[in-house]
């Protein structure tokens, strides 16, 4: 007989926020989670079975740790995909697996993958050499790109002219057309091993270009059903070309003349969806849990309008955080917070959020500037 979901033990490699919410999902269903992350604060550590401080990077590290659990998921792509593979090969479940990992991980592969399977995505080229970089067939201006390691915002940079070149980084990029694009979107695809998949409901995302962060996100999406049908069938496809097991979140453009175009891909839990905790019948970390214990998917439909906001350490605060005007957010109703237990906060890191749910989409939206404007995290 199969080990149930409440006799397994859940590894999670990286032991931040995504982890976090996880575990607090984790928790309703008896799992035991074992985490490993190197930051010995990680906001995972006083909520998971067992922490092991060490590195998500080190062949050994990742290996050893992962012989200890059942199943193996991650909360970050940069892990050691070696450790992985040898995991697998000896009969360790990892999902999302260790080849989609690695694809995932390089965004030129990622861009070729799309190109082989047909995904609309920007014209790009790949770039190994400043040279590559001045002599492209995509003409300036372009957005560059490397190819590994980039987050949040970082490893992305507008080459305007050649002397802008002069910065570029030095590691192999990818250089990508620059797209005019009215709105960013995300559609959130799950899928477990039986193969059956499901999409929560397309949502819009409002950017803060300073901090090149996700500042808010509308859910659900009004743009017209086509296009949202369009972006799940998108997101349904990916999923199958990759024949991934787990949660997959595929951030795409709505470009000023109605085409989808798909930006990137992230094959775990996400920042697009975070409002599905409070906003929709199951949530993204529910439905991670149910797609890589192979159980039925649950409910993706919304409940209600759902915005959620990003709390950002301040601009010239850097220290042990401190949550300013939280008492007179709390005096609104369907105002959910969530803090990720990060004792310090910095300028623009991520140090929680908050979803507002209403079933009026504008009274929802209201609230929302409300608390970005009230709500802060200082020193």
């Amino acid at each position: 007989m199969a080990k149930q979901i409440s006799d397994s033990k859940l590894g999670i490699l990286g032991g931040g926020q995504l982890g976090r919410m996880l575990i607090q999902e984790a928790i309703n269903y008896n799992l035991t989670t074992l985490v490993l992350d190197p930051d010995t604060d990680a906001p995972c550590k006083h909520i998971a079975n067992y922490f092991e401080c060490g590195s998500i990077t080190d062949y050994d590290t990742v290996y050893k740790f992962g012989k200890k659990a059942d199943v193996i998921t991650i909360e970050i792509e940069k892990v050691n995909i070696e450790a992985l593979e040898q995991l697998e090969k000896e009969g360790k479940q990892v999902f999302p697996q260790s080849r989609v990992i690695r694809l995932i991980q390089d965004k030129g592969v990622q861009k070729q993958f799309f190109k082989e399977n047909d995904i609309p995505t920007a014209p790009f080229q790949l770039a190994n050499t400043k040279e590559d970089m001045l002599n492209s067939h995509i003409p300036f201006p372009y957005m560059l790109k490397q190819r590994r390691d980039g987050y949040d915002g970082k490893g992305v940079m507008r080459i305007n002219i050649a002397a802008d070149l002069d910065d570029a980084f030095e590691s192999h990029c990818l250089i990508e057309e620059i797209v005019d694009f009215e709105k960013e979107i995300a559609v959130i695809v799950s899928r477990n091993s039986n193969g059956d998949v499901k999409t929560f409901p397309m949502v819009e995302m409002e950017f803060n270009a300073e901090a090149n962060l996700v500042e808010f996100l509308i859910s659900p999406s009004t743009y017209p059903d086509h296009i949202q049908e369009r972006a799940e069938t998108i997101a349904k496809n990916i999923a199958s070309a990759l024949n991934v097991t787990g949660l997959l979140a595929v951030e795409m453009f709505i470009t000023r003349d109605g085409e989808i175009l798909v930006n990137e891909l992230a094959p775990r839990p996400h920042n697009s969806g975070h409002q599905t905790i409070e906003g929709n019948y199951v949530s993204q970390f529910g439905q991670h849990l149910r797609s890589i214990f192979n159980l039925p998917l649950g409910d993706t439909r919304s409940i209600s309008n759902a915005v959620m906001i990003n709390l950002l350490g301040e601009k010239g605060h850097e220290g042990v955080a401190k949550y300013q005007g939280m008492e007179k957010i709390l005096g609104l109703d369907g105002v959910y917070v969530h803090l990720y237990g990060k004792k310090y906060t910095k300028p623009f890191r991520k140090m929680g959020h908050v979803t507002i749910v209403d079933q009026n989409r504008e009274a929802a939206i209201e609230k929302a500037n409300y608390i970005k404007e009230t709500l802060k995290v200082i020193s």
